[in-house]
Order: C-alpha cells, then structure tokens, then sequence
C-alpha cells in the first residue's frame, strides 16, 4: 500500500492557505550508547518498519509520522507557493525539450537488431527487435507503459533474451524499493508465464539450454542479494539454491558471459571481489571458483574463446590487465598483458577479434584506447573539448573491426558513434535531440583546478552561457557526490539549461571519494579520511568566490545520497558560504545507519565509512555526521528532499534531519522538505513525472538568486 498525501501534487500550491509558521516535531528522547558515549535522539520515532508503512490500517504512530510529513509538505509548498507559475514554466522547459517519439540507436546481437523506442507522450519505453536485417518487420517484445498501467511508480530491471531467441526475463518494481518480480515471456506467442520469481534483484543469467536460468535473491531486512537459486522455466519443481553469502559485506549476483560459455557468480564488497563460475552447457553441474577468496583483492573479469582477461589491483593500485586460460583460472596461472601505470586508471576493458579497447581515465578524464592485437597498433581516440567523457557502448560482438562508443561533455549532448578501429573512420549513428534547438556555440564548458587545504589537487568542470557570463561575481551551482569511488564525469543534461539561460553557472567539484585522479584519489575520501571530501569541496568553493567567478551571497550547493551526507557536513562546516543548498535524498544520519546491520544495506558499507561498532570509527564518524553535528547557527536556506520507499536512504534520515535543525535553526534563511510519498531514492519513474521535482529544485535556487521568471 502507498500512503495517500494529496498536498504533494504541485499543482495544488495555488489552492491552499498560506501557512505562516514551519512544524513542531514532537520530541520523544531516544538513548543511543555506546563506546561509553551516549547520544539522545528526539526523533527516532519517526522511524517505521516496513509491515507498519504497507499495513492496510495505520497505526497510532505510522500516523503520527506521515501527518508529520504532511505538515512539511504543506509548508514547504505553501511557502514556495509564489514560485509555482515558475515551477511550471521549468517543468515545461524541460519536457518540451525531449523528443517524444525518441529511438535508440539498434545494436546486432544473436541475429537480431534490438533498440526501443518512446511513443509521444508516453512515459516508458516501448522495446523492439528485427530479425536479421534492420528492414525487416518490427518485433514488439516488451511494452512497458501497458505493464505500468495503474501503478504509482513501474520501473523495468534485468531485461535478457534466451540463447534460441524465444524467451523474454525481465525484473518489475512496482513499490520503488529496488526488489524485482521476475516474470518471462514467450516470444513466440506472447504470453507470459503465470510462475514468477518474487524478491529478486531483478536479472537472470540463461544457461545455453534456453530453459534454465540463474538468479539472484534478496535478505528481506538488508535487502542485500545473498542467495543464487537454479530455475527451470516449465516445471513446478521447487528451485535449487546453488550458492548462499554468509559475510554480510558483500553484494552478490549472477550473469552471464558474453560470450556465452560460461554463467557467472560474482561477489563484491568494498575492497575485495571474487567470482564463480559454470559451463552454460551444464547448468545443473556445479560452479567453481575462480580464484580463492583469500586477501583483499578488486578485480573483473572477461572471457573471449579460451581465456580470461582480467582487470586487477593485485600488485596494481591503478588497476593492470592479466590473462589466464579458461581451465586454470587461479591467480598463479596469472599473465600480465597491460601493466601497471602511476597516473592512468584502467577501469574496464571490451574485447573483440583483434582489439582490446581499454576505457581508462588519464588526467582525470574517460579515455578510450585501443590495441590492435595482430599489429601491435596502441593509440587513443582523440577529442577536442577540454573537459569531457566518453565510454564504451554497447557491443555485443566479438568478430567486427567496430567499437560502438558514446559521448559527452557539458555542453554536447550525449552521442553515439561507430568507429573503425582499423581505418579510423568515425561514424555520427545519433547525438540526443534537444527539441526546439541548441547551439552548442553558446556555451563554454571548461576546467578549472582548486587547491585542497592540503595541496591537493581539485578539478572543477564547469559550463555556462557566453552571453550571460558577467565580469563578477554570478550565480553558481556546485555540485558533488564523494564516494564509492564514483568519479561524476562532466555529461550533458538538457534540463540544466534551464538554469543556464537564466544566468546560472553550473560546476562539478571532482572531489576525493571518487577516483578522479586514480585509486588514491578514492583511499583518501573513504574510512578515516573522509574529511577530505567535504574539505575538497568547501575549498573548491572558496576558490569560486577567490576568483570572483560567484560569491557566497551567489553561491548554491547540490547533492544527493552520499552526497547529500556531502551537504549535510558542508552546511555545518562552513554555513556561511553558500547561499542555498539542497540535500537530495540525504544519508545524513551516519552513525545510527551504521551501528545498525538491520537497516537495509548497511552492511555492505562498513568498508566504506567504517564500522562504528569499532570505537575509532565510531568517533571518527560521529565528528562529522550532519545529524550528530548540528549546532545552533545560521544555516543556508535548505532544501532537503527524499523518497518515502526510500530502500538506499531511508525516509526517516532526511526527515528526521529536518526536525532536529528546526530545533537549532538561527536567522531568517528557509528550511524546507519535501518527501514524496510515491517513490524511492531515484524519485518518480517515467520520463515526464520525474522532472517535477528537478522544477521545484530549479525554481528554489532560481528564487533564492533573484531570478522570478
């Protein structure tokens, strides 16, 4: 069941009164202790369990919360009232832009075509396939605006086709928490089965019988993938677990090769990966490791014919590439191919006939270089722009001379092209449509490079309109994230126009806890050196306003998820910096999500921030944690956003974040929430809905910076 709140649509902004004064939490105090240290949480009532929220009949405190969320909606819209006719304008901009009747570019594989395609005013895609040639007759073989027919929220996962092209598996969620029903379709006839598979993470590994299939399910309380079952399409036979992960650190899932010999288990925690492995032919024998689980070691792994190739940090902080036969896949059988280098970071590889293509980050950048294993030919392919990204696209053939790859940079849409990794040749298949016209030519996009208190290094990207750029100081939006060791690449977003037409700069702070400038770059943004993220991008925003490129009456702050944690622990650093900030979907509450294994992912994180159960982390954490650190001060006006089916960020954190500032809150800047009661922590589904929400954030900074219309 989903909670009713009628107050979230914005269209009803102009319907209610306007209310004066924000809400009240109740305070309830909540002793957490340990380590000898004791904290008191007023607000860790707000905190439902699952069966409470999908519970058909409220009970007395799932009410007292959700009318708690009520009343900051109601005053987060009745307050942002006067922006409406601007959050509708937005909203249309950014709709108006996209091409309705949109088509993705078809790739071969197995001797079909596939692509999908959008409908116009349709808000999900359609999926398609021909056979053999793109001329022949289209083949419908998902519609996914027929499945979301009366569904709040419908999102697609883990879309695979069987070896003989029959059948269809695809994941649905329906509620918004990342957990899949897995269903499949006959593609001959259409149907699809009544037998599905519940609480999955939604993907299937075939086997090259056509008629089993791997996958993976859930731990209902971490909603970490923990178990890989053996499914057979057709029977009533109960399904076979082959495989159960004990350690709670590790994400775990099954796919298969692409070269189709083999079905593949991996296991991935922070620091350390290891795979499993099967003959497709034989799905009912048993899987093997690939190398024992036996030190702290992150590697890939790719089979083309009769090998491996392997992406490793063994020996190799930066990442080097190995080979092994496919019948001694142990790490003694270990050939290097490519070997370790300093200041280039392999990150993945793409295997073909006579090329290795290698998508690398040099100079912080994405770069695609490519080995021609017959010549011996090493080079890279060239781009002009001076901040960019380009990756590998999708290629599911081994026998071509062509690499299919895409695109972008802040001011390029997002382009796919084929290219010749013999000749050169590069071929324009489709750069993204901006409906209504774009000229590139008015913009500029370039790179910039803080100094850390530290010394370190801080590229910042950034791109606005020439016409509107002034000699001083303007506004500016800085966005960041920080973690996982997730670089944000400077790409195209057609909806950030809307702020840059209006006068806005916008920048990425490339700050450590990803891994722009390597391994290291992530080592000294995670565990006990996290401080160095939000040290990156207060100092990257310093030097904004030293170089007079904006100023903290001009200056705005964005992030979300781990990087709404980011924003929380800037605003309470250095709140007198920004003008406005705005906490997407927030881990604000780091100490209690992490002393708690119950909570959904948390144990897949320790390796990450630390296990506050050990008392140097817990100290550690504790000394930035925004919810732990808020203090009676004069904060930025606020935004703070979130999903009430978050399953990543649980709605209490950003909620509870909330009440507690209201409490500390000095001065007459805003502080507002808004939690929409139909989504998780990717907000609404569909391509249309979800840009209200990017509305109402467009129109909360453009408010703040002066800008009415």
């Amino acid at each position: 069941m989903k909670i009713k709140l009628c107050v979230i649509s914005l269209t009803l902004f102009g319907c209610m009164s306007k209310i004066k004064s924000p809400p009240n939490a109740i305070t309830k105090p909540h002793e957490l202790a340990m380590h000898g240290d004791t904290r008191i949480d007023n607000y860790y009532w707000m905190r439902l369990t699952d069966d409470q929220k999908n519970a058909k009949a409220l009970d007395s405190q799932t009410q007292e919360v959700v009318d708690y969320i009520s009343q900051e909606n109601k005053y987060t819209q009745s307050s942002l009232s006067h922006t409406k006719k601007l959050q509708n304008t937005i909203f249309e901009e950014m709709v108006s832009r996209i091409k309705k009747d949109d088509e993705s570019v078809p790739y071969l594989k197995n001797g079909y075509y596939y692509y999908s395609r959008f409908e116009k005013d349709l808000e999900y895609r359609i999926h398609c396939r021909k056979k053999g040639s793109l001329d022949a007759e289209e083949e419908i073989i998902l519609d996914e605006n027929a499945l979301a027919e009366g569904y709040d929220y419908f999102s697609i996962g883990g879309m695979s086709i069987s070896p003989d092209n029959k059948w269809l598996a695809f994941g649905v969620d329906t509620v918004s928490r990342r957990v899949y029903e897995v269903r499949f379709k006959n593609l001959k006839t259409g149907d699809i089965l009544a037998t599905s598979i519940e609480n999955s993470t939604g993907s299937v590994a075939w086997a090259n019988d056509s008629q089993t299939v791997f996958y993976t399910s859930k731990n209902e309380t971490t909603l970490l993938g923990e178990k890989i079952w053996r499914h057979k399409l057709g029977t009533e036979n109960s399904d076979v677990m082959v495989y159960h992960e004990t350690d709670e650190t590790f994400y775990n899932g099954v796919y298969r090769s692409k070269s189709g010999k083999f079905i593949i288990i991996y296991h991935s925690s922070t620091l350390l990966t290891d795979y499993q492995i099967l003959n497709a032919n034989n799905p009912d024998g048993e899987f093997k490791r690939f190398t024992p689980r036996d030190f702290d070691h992150e590697y890939s792994i790719d089979h083309y014919k009769d090998r491996f190739y392997i992406t490793t940090n063994w020996k190799a902080k930066n990442n080097r590439l190995m080979q092994t036969p496919d019948t001694r896949t142990g790490i003694s059988n270990w050939k290097e191919v490519l070997p370790h280098r300093e200041t280039v970071h392999l990150l993945s590889l793409e295997v073909f006939k006579d090329h290795l293509v290698i998508n690398e980050r040099k100079n912080g950048l994405r770069q695609l270089r490519m080995i021609n294993q017959q010549t011996g030919n090493d080079e890279y392919i060239k781009f002009d722009e001076e901040t960019y990204t380009s990756w590998v696209s999708v290629n599911e053939e081994f026998d071509t001379d062509i690499l299919r790859f895409s695109y972008s940079s802040l001011v390029t849409p997002t382009s796919t092209f084929d290219y010749n990794m013999n000749s050169g040749q590069r071929s324009l298949l489709k750069q993204d449509e901006v409906v209504g016209g774009y000229d590139s030519n008015k913009y500029m996009s370039k790179r910039m490079y803080a100094t850390a208190r530290d010394g370190n290094s801080v590229p910042i990207s950034i791109v606005y309109r020439k016409d509107l750029k002034e000699p001083e100081a303007q506004n500016l939006l800085l966005y960041g994230y920080g973690a996982y060791g997730n670089t944000i690449d400077p790409f195209f977003r057609s909806s950030r126009l809307s702020l840059l037409d209006r006068g806005f700069i916008y920048a990425i702070a490339h700050i450590r806890g990803g891994q722009v400038f390597g391994r290291q770059s992530y080592d000294d943004g995670k565990m006990l050196n996290k401080k160095n993220t939000f040290y990156d991008f207060i100092d990257a925003g310093k030097y904004l306003v030293n170089q007079k490129i904006t100023n903290s009456d001009k200056l705005f702050a964005l992030g979300g998820s781990a990087g709404g944690l980011l924003i929380g622990a800037v605003v309470n650093m250095e709140p007198s910096l920004w003008k406005g900030a705005i906490a997407a979907v927030p881990f604000v509450d780091a100490v209690t999500t992490m002393a708690d294994p119950t909570i959904p992912l948390t144990t897949g994180e320790w390796k990450e921030w630390g296990d506050p159960r050990i008392k140097k982390y817990y100290d550690y954490i504790l000394s930035y944690s925004p919810y732990d650190q808020i203090t009676d001060t004069e904060y930025p006006n606020l935004l703070v956003t979130s999903g009430y089916y978050d399953s990543q960020v649980q709605y209490w954190e950003p909620l509870k974040y909330v009440a507690k500032l209201r409490d500390a809150w000095q001065g007459d800047n805003k502080l507002y929430l808004h939690m929409n009661m139909e989504a998780g922590h990717s907000g609404k589904s569909g391509r249309f809905r979800r840009y209200r929400e990017s509305a109402l954030e467009y129109a909360f900074l453009l408010d703040l910076g002066g800008i009415k219309k």
